[in-house]
């Protein structure tokens, strides 16, 4: 029978403290797409090269990142590179298998939207006497960026809810550790976790409007 009394003050109580841990997981998210974003830039170029190594480089880190789960790339960052004498404190292992993660996304959408833009564009530089690196740079990138943007939008919303893998390796300062710690202290796992999700749900439709409304006023011509 169902039986449960809900006591959802002691979760409003919360909810400052909660909000902190918010503010924490969005940093993460933040600085993990920057990091990804120029991982995912450079190797682009890398698989553009001439040097089979470098490409060779590019595309397994592409592979690892899109075919094993993200939680053992973040478990890889945290306790396999202990192994090795290198011990990362939850935080940076989080956040460098976060970015991770979204370097060999955003790597594989860039390569998408190269095939998209023309070659003839990349051409019509050169013959302007631009190099190949000041063509990529003025005609190739900003169209890149323009037909990634939107997945590039999605993967910010992947990151912040990746963050939340953070508690199985310590993490306890952002939004589901915070929650984490307040359910083992109360018991009240629904009213706690509800009100975490409630608080992802309204982050990632922030995110979402934001992309929008950017991509609106920056790409209407």
């Amino acid at each position: 029978m169902f039986n449960y009394t809900f006591h959802w003050h002691q979760a409003l109580r919360a909810l400052p403290q909660m909000l902190e841990g918010a503010l924490v997981t969005l940093q993460i998210a933040l600085l993990s797409m920057a990091i990804g974003l120029a991982c995912a830039l450079l190797l682009t170029l890398m698989r553009l090269s001439g040097s089979r190594v470098l490409r060779g480089v590019a595309k397994t880190w592409v592979e690892v990142a899109r075919n094993t789960p993200a939680l053992f790339q973040i478990y890889m960052a945290h306790f396999g590179l202990g192994s090795f004498g290198i011990h990362l404190s939850p935080y940076t292992a989080l956040l460098v298998g976060i970015a991770f993660n979204n370097a060999g996304y955003l790597a594989e959408n860039f390569r998408g939207a190269l095939k998209a833009i023309p070659d003839t564009q990349t051409r019509a530089g050169r013959s302007l006497g631009m190099s190949a690196l000041q063509a990529f740079r003025l005609i190739v990138l900003p169209q890149m960026l323009r037909i990634a943007f939107l997945p590039i939008t999605n993967q910010m919303v992947w990151a912040i809810l990746m963050t939340s893998l953070g508690v199985t390796v310590g993490m306890n300062t952002d939004l589901a550790g915070i929650t984490q710690e307040l359910n083992a202290r109360t018991f009240r796992t629904f009213e706690f976790f509800a009100l975490a999700a409630a608080i992802y749900y309204l982050i990632a439709k922030v995110v979402t409007l934001g992309a929008r409304l950017i991509a609106w006023r920056m790409f209407r011509y």
